[in-house]
Parts: structure tokens; sequence; C-alpha cells
């Protein structure tokens, strides 16, 4: 049944995780760390000095669920597009900077909520200072990104190569160039195209800093590979309470991002938004195209905000117990299809209102639980 929960989960002995040994920093009116709700961020993939587009994708992210969203400024005009890009949103935005120290500036004039930089290729420890001065009197908190594929040379070599421990080193002695400056609104990310090199970099890291994490695999890949590496890699160390934010890294639109960190989320039990559809594989018993009536209820319910389980089900074996147990469900069967609602038996329709019936049913829930929750 759907209900609320808090940004905890349950570690497989069966303790709990919680997640407010972090520091607290806020991107905006976003709360990152210290407890907060883990939040779902995704960056856009248009040229960032089209406002136009770069306006109308975050609105579409926000309209999916994503929480705070990060634009690429790989030159001046992109940097500069940032104030009005930032009149035009709702959500907190985040400039990815690199190499040039002076746009992390003009972003930061242009009203961004948070910088994501990555000390190492900005121009040296001046450059930094500077970038990091501005920030502090702006409380613009910075994001200090570790790749494994941006590892500094002297490290590779200090360490033979690419390894957990050089990537949290670097992150370390990147962190320390902002605190020597006064500066601790700091987030960290150490990202690695592999799952086991990204669990041991944030497992480590960890260990030694309080600092909030931003978790991801990089450069995950397509859609059907992307979506489980970064199941594996983000869904683990959730478990095991470590990360405060999210990205799903996909070569695919920036929304199917947003959708499986929402999956993740969900699955993890830290977060509720939207129905979790409930489906059998379908089998031999199955008499009708129930993959396609799935697709067409999935898409039908993407608006829907409020936290419910819909089942849609294949038979009449499995189907009506598997319906009952969920707060709205359907199992089809022969030319007929029964509806339920929190266990009841609503109603028999015929096969042709499958989709209608159970899309119908989940709104009218919907609107009535919005309604409870206003009153």
């Amino acid at each position: 049944m759907a209900g609320k929960r808090s940004a905890r989960s349950t570690k497989p002995d069966g303790k709990p995780v919680t997640r407010d040994r972090t520091r607290r920093i806020m991107a905006g009116k976003l709360a990152i760390g210290g407890g907060a709700p883990v939040s779902v961020q995704s960056m856009t993939k248009t040229p960032t000095r089209d406002v136009r587009a770069t306006v109308a994708q975050v609105l579409e992210l926000e309209k999916a669920g994503c929480e705070l969203v990060r634009v690429a400024c790989p030159e001046e005009a992109d940097a500069r597009a940032i104030k009005e890009i930032r009149r035009n949103i709702n959500l907190p935005l985040c400039a990815d900077i690199h190499f040039d120290h002076r746009l992390a500036l003009i972003a930061l004039e242009g009203g961004v909520d948070k910088l994501r930089i990555n000390p190492g290729n900005i121009g040296g420890p001046d450059r930094v200072k500077a970038v990091v001065r501005e920030a502090k009197a702006r409380k613009v908190p910075i994001r200090v990104g570790v790749n494994s594929g941006s590892i500094e040379k002297r490290l590779l070599a200090k360490y033979g190569g690419r390894s957990a421990t050089a990537m949290v080193e670097s992150a370390l002695d990147h962190v320390k160039l902002l605190e020597d400056e006064g500066f601790t609104d700091i987030v960290v990310s150490l990202k690695a195209s592999d799952v086991p090199g990204t669990l041991s970099a944030y497992r480590l890291f960890a260990r030694r800093s309080r600092y909030p994490l931003h978790l991801g695999v990089t450069e995950s890949g397509s859609p059907r590979a992307g979506t489980v590496k970064s199941a594996m890699g983000i869904g683990v160390l959730l478990l095991e309470g470590i990360g405060d934010t999210i990205r799903v890294s996909l070569s695919a639109p920036p929304t199917e991002e947003v959708r499986v960190g929402w999956e993740i989320l969900r699955s993890a039990g830290l977060r509720e938004r939207g129905p979790v559809i409930v489906s059998c594989p379908t089998c031999g018993r199955t008499e009708f195209d129930m993959l396609s009536k799935l697709a067409e209820v999935e898409r039908r319910l993407a608006h829907l905000t409020v936290p419910m389980t819909v089942a849609v089900m294949g038979c009449e074996v499995n189907g009506p117990g598997e319906a009952k147990h969920a707060d709205v469900g359907i199992a089809g069967g022969g030319d007929r299809a029964a509806l339920f609602r929190r266990g009841k038996l609503v109603r028999v329709v015929p096969f042709a209102e499958f989709v209608d019936a159970i899309v119908g049913e989940a709104e009218r829930l919907a609107r009535e639980i919005k309604g409870d929750k206003a009153r």
C-alpha cells in the first residue's frame, strides 16, 4: 500500500541505515546531506547557450521529478546564459565548469545555485582560490568531482595506475584546497565507469570524510546497460548508507535518467514518487498482448506523483491475488478483466476496457489521496 517512508533503509542484517552522519549543505532550497532525503539529479543535453532549448529541457526534467539540474559551460557564452536560464526555471541550477576558472566566476555572478568543478584541471591553486572566495561570498556550494579518467599523473605513478585509493587521495587533496580558504560547503563525487571501482572509491571516502556524496557510475552506457550498472553501483551504496544525491548517467534523454533514478530510490526503500507498477512476466497462460497493455498503462500514469502500487496481471491464476494486494490492480483472462482496489473487487470489465479501467481507477485514487492530504 502507499505510504510515507523516511530516508532510512535496512541492511541485510536487519539493522537500520541512516544518512545523518554527513554534513548538510544547501543548493538553493535543496538540502543535501545530514539526513536529508536522497535527491535525484540530471544534466541537460542541450547547448547551454541555447537558452530556450535548455529551459524547455529543464522544465521537462522538473515534471519528471528531477530535483537539481546541471548544465555544461564549456565556453563563455554558456556561462553567460546562466543568468537568463536561472530566471526561467524553478529547480536549483548547477554549472559544470572545466579548464577556465573565469567561467565559474561568470556563472556565480549569473546566480547559479551550485558549482561542479575538478580543481585539478581548472588552472592551479590561485584560480581555485578565486572561485572558492566568490562561492563563499555568495553561499554557493561546490561539488568536487573526481573521475577515474581525470586522476593526476603523479597519483597514477604513485599507485601504479587508476585505483580507488588514487581517486580518494585526489578528492581529499582538492577538498583541502577549498578548506584552506575556510570553505566547507562541499559535495564530493568519485565516479568510475565500472561498478567495483565505483564502490571501492565511495566506500573508502565515506570512511575518511563526512562531506556529502553525489553517487553515480560515469559513462555507464546505453539505457539497458547503463540502467543495470547504475542500479548495481548506486543501489549497493545506498543500501550501505552511503550517498546523498544521485545521477544515473545514460546515453538517453535526461528524463529517462530521472525515471531510473527514482526507480532506484523506490527499490531501495528510500523515496516514493508516483506509481510503482507491478506486472507479471507473462507465460503460456496469457491470452493477450499484455506487454503492449503494460506499456500503455505506464505511459498514461507517468503524470501521477502520488505514491501507490498498481498491478497489471495477465491471467486468472496468480493475477487476482497480486491485484488484490496492490492499491489498484487488474487481472485479465479470456475476454474479461477483474478490477480491484485495495483488496476489493470493483467490477469486471470487458477486455476492450482493460487499460481505461486501471488508469481511471488509479487517477481516482490519486485525487482522493491528494484531497485527504489537503484537509
